[in-house]
């Protein structure tokens, strides 16, 4: 079975979510010592992940929790003009996703950055933006602060037709 990082990602996702419907206090996902330490790694195994791919997903859920941006939200951060790698990877519908979130307030700049930063060390050639999503409710998840806008993106991910941000 050929799975990537995000596939382990949403996995384990999904399934913690269905453990925890709320995100944690403080906003954070799992640290590399519980996933290596607990039932979850077995879990994953189990599921027929292979260990490198789910070696590479605690590593991305490693780096994301590294890269915590700032508490202090900058309603006017700068203005991002993708290049080169990332045009590549992120089409228009992506880029044009996350001009939206951060326009309307679900994404200050720094956390555009992340989810940038994310979204370019996956596994995959091209990012759609279903995927762009998920990256977006995993750094959201793991943001202090953000479980108002994690929260619309939760609904946005998991309805038929979403809804406008007001």
């Amino acid at each position: 079975m050929k799975e990537s990082i995000l596939d382990v990602l949403l996995y384990l996702f999904e399934h913690y979510l269905t453990d925890d419907a709320a995100p944690p206090p403080g906003g954070r996902l799992l640290d590399r010592e519980e996933l290596n330490n607990g039932p979850l790694l077995q879990d994953l195994a189990q599921a027929g992940f292979s260990p490198p791919e789910i070696n590479r997903a605690f590593d991305w859920l490693g780096a994301l929790a590294e890269q915590r941006p700032a508490a202090a939200r900058r309603p006017d951060g700068p203005t991002r003009v993708f290049f080169g790698p990332e045009l590549d990877k992120l089409d228009v519908d992506c880029r044009g996703f996350l001009l939206f979130l951060e326009q309307h307030g679900v994404l200050d700049a720094d956390q555009r950055e992340l989810v940038v930063d994310r979204a370019m060390a996956l596994d995959q050639d091209e990012v759609d933006l279903e995927d762009l999503k998920w990256v977006v409710l995993m750094a959201l998840f793991n943001q202090p602060g953000a479980e108002a806008a994690y929260a619309w993106m939760e609904t946005q991910m998991f309805l038929d037709e979403p809804e406008p941000l007001h």
